[in-house]
């Protein structure tokens, strides 16, 4: 389970380094247009992982795999 966490972690932390770098290139030749298109398919990879997650870590509690450990309440 913590591996699985760990791995959506690095490829959210991933799409959004190459929305990045999407965002930084100036190239004039790739065109604007086509720099946005990367950019905004990297952040929708971003947001998909990221409530992928979410869901999972829900379901996981829900089914009983994970088990909170915070403080407990008073």
């Amino acid at each position: 389970m913590k591996y699985l966490v760990i791995a959506a972690f690095i490829g959210i932390l991933g799409s959004l380094a190459a929305a990045l770098v999407a965002m930084m290139r100036g190239d004039s030749s790739s065109g604007d247009a086509q720099r946005a298109r990367r950019m905004a398919r990297a952040l929708t990879m971003r947001i998909g992982l990221s409530i992928a997650l979410f869901l999972f870590i829900f379901l996981s509690y829900w089914m009983g795999w994970i088990q909170p450990t915070g403080l407990p309440s008073r």
